[in-house]
């Protein structure tokens, strides 16, 4: 069994709504989203924001879903072949772990 993601509860963080929606709009038309961030993260004093995908796997890692139920969800919203999708949202979680903002649910 793979073990659940789960967000650093230092980190403060909000999703931005407006931005989220606008974004959402855009790939609804068919149209590339821009990399203008959809959620802000503090860590250690410093803002970080996450573009739209980064957003909803961030969102995703609440201690609930293991990585495999993560790309699960992303593949039913993006149109992208499994395996592509799946090295990206290891390699974003990777590198968020490796940050310290991520870590696995012991």
């Amino acid at each position: 069994m793979l073990q659940k993601l789960i967000r650093e509860p230092k980190i403060v963080w909000r999703v931005e709504k407006l931005r989220e929606a606008q974004v959402s709009e855009s790939l609804a038309a068919g149209e590339e989203p821009d990399e203008h961030g959809t959620v802000i993260l503090i860590a250690s004093g410093t803002m970080h924001q996450l573009n739209y995908v980064g957003g909803l796997i961030w969102q995703l890692c609440d201690g609930a879903r293991d990585i495999e139920a993560i790309i699960s969800e992303l593949q039913e919203e993006f149109d992208v072949a499994r395996d592509e999708l799946a090295a990206d949202v290891q390699d974003f979680v990777s590198d968020l772990v490796d940050k310290g903002w991520l870590s696995y649910e012991e």
